[in-house]
Formats: C-alpha cells, structure tokens, sequence
C-alpha cells in the first residue's frame, strides 16, 4: 500500500529568520510593505524621478543636445566676433564676446524651457497624464518635478554653451562656488520658463497653438532683456519692461559669477525664486484643466 501523505506544517506566524549559522538572508524585509511618501516627501522624489527621467532620454539619444548647441554658437560666432570688432556697444570695458556669451547662455535655457508645455499635452494626448494625476501625489509636485526636469536639460545645453565660449576665448571662471551659482540660475530661470509654458499650454490646450505663442513669446523676452546690450542704452520705456522681465535677472547672475561684473545675486536670485514659485502654482491650478 501506498504511504498517507504528510499533512501539511502550520505556516509559522513569525517571519524566517537568517539560517542556524546566522549567514542566512533575512527575508523580513519582503513582509513589510515601503513606506509610503507623504506630504513634503513626495516633491524631491518626483523631483528626482522625473529628472532621472530626462537623463535616460538623453543617454539614450544625445542628437538634441548636439542639434541645439548650434544656434547658440552661431550667436558667439558670428553675432559676438562681429560686434566686438566694430565696438558699437559699450560694454565698460568688456570685450563684447565675454558680455554676450552669459545672456546666450540664458536665451539657449530659456528656449528649451518655454517649449516643455508640448511634452505636457503630449502626455495628455496619450494618456500618461491623466494617470499621473489619479496618483495621490500632489499637482504642485508633478508641476515642480517636470519643472526642474527642464531645467536639468538647459544645464546640460549651458555646459556646452561654456565650453564653445571658452574655446573662443571668453574670460570666464572655473571657481567651482561660482560654477555651482551657475547651475542654480539656470535651474530655477529654466524653471520658471517651462512652468510658464505649462500654465499656457493648460489655457491653449493644443499642441499647434502653443508652438505659435511660444515662438511669439520668446524673442521678445530675450530682446527685451540685458542679454545683449546693457540695461542703460535701453529707452526709458524698454528699461521698464526689462526690470519686469525674469530673463533680465538670470542674465545679471550669470554675469556677475561667470566673468565677475557687478551684479545684484541676492536680488536676482530672490526674483527668480518667487517668479518660480508663482508659476508652479499658476500651471498647477491649470493642469486639471488640461487634462479634461
């Protein structure tokens, strides 16, 4: 006859420890679930998601960082030699290639910035919004995460704008302190720029109108800005306008840490941080209504 099968042992209640010899995995680990993010936690992780996220996109296909670099080599190239030969805008003593070469670091920012309101309705269009906004993280994180992921592409786009600059021979620093400002003005004007982009893609709604205004809205924040010539050649009402223009301040830092003009940092920065701020909650309060 056939031997009775062995009843079954009780599962033990307690979790497996390590081996006798004390070398064996603790599986313990496997029985507790994560610990769930919440509150202020969930903004550095998807901060630092969504910046990884931008990162493989890059390492995967580096042709964009190539292709953008070109225009803003061609501004130092052609536009910097040629008006610091002719000398017909006085920089205080700056050779003008070193005075343009941080305000095309800016505008190069700024136009990879103020078009990200296209990948958002991309990712409404094929859905990936909509579950990303059933998720319990908070809008202003997913905001602010996809914010700063722009702004890791335009610190990418600067570093090459540095070393074409470098190569023609700008006198810039390489304190890294300085270098360190350098990254932190690009992340937050960037910032501010694709957060702008989202509370005006959440207005337009598509994809063609947003390529219209954001073509419309970008040259003259650049022309109206110190990026090329200095604040006090400007008429009294384009001096205004400037002050009131964010691409204004970023491109004062920019001076003052990367060839050491005098410069306003404390107030350039405090100007950015705010405007940051003012456009997470603006393109927060309009991404519900994009994804409708």
């Amino acid at each position: 006859m056939s031997a009775e099968p062995a009843a079954p042992q009780a599962a033990s209640a307690e979790p497996p420890g390590p081996g006798p010899t004390g070398a064996g995995p603790d599986l313990s680990l496997l029985l507790v679930p994560p610990r769930v993010r919440t509150g202020w936690r969930l903004v550095p992780a998807r901060i630092g998601a969504m910046c990884t996220v931008e990162l493989q996109k890059l390492r995967h296909d580096r042709t964009e960082l190539y292709t953008r670099a070109v225009q803003p080599a061609l501004w130092l190239l052609i536009f910097g030699e040629t008006f610091t030969r002719l000398k017909a805008i006085p920089t205080g003593g700056i050779p003008y290639l070193d005075f343009l070469a941080p305000g095309i670091i800016a505008q190069s920012a700024m136009f990879i910035a103020i078009f990200y309101g296209i990948m958002i309705i991309w990712e409404r269009d094929s859905g990936v919004l909509t579950k990303l906004l059933v998720t319990p993280t908070p809008r202003a994180a997913l905001v602010t995460g996809k914010a700063f992921a722009a702004g890791v592409k335009a610190v990418l786009q600067a570093a090459v704008v540095v070393l074409i600059a470098a190569v023609l021979g700008v006198a810039m620093t390489w304190n890294p302190l300085r270098l360190l400002g350098v990254v932190a003005v690009v992340l937050l004007g960037s910032a501010f720029f694709s957060c702008l982009s989202m509370a005006i893609a959440g207005i337009v709604l598509t994809r063609d109108r947003l390529m219209g205004i954001g073509q419309a809205v970008t040259m003259p924040l650049f022309f109206a800005s110190n990026a090329l010539y200095p604040l006090d050649l400007m008429p009294g009402w384009l001096q205004a306008v400037s002050k009131a223009n964010p691409l204004s301040y970023q491109v004062d830092a920019l001076r003052g840490l990367l060839i050491g003009t005098p410069s306003h940092l404390p107030l350039d920065l405090a100007v950015l941080a705010f405007a940051t701020l003012l456009g997470i909650a603006a393109s927060s309060a309009l991404l519900g209504r994009l994804a409708r």
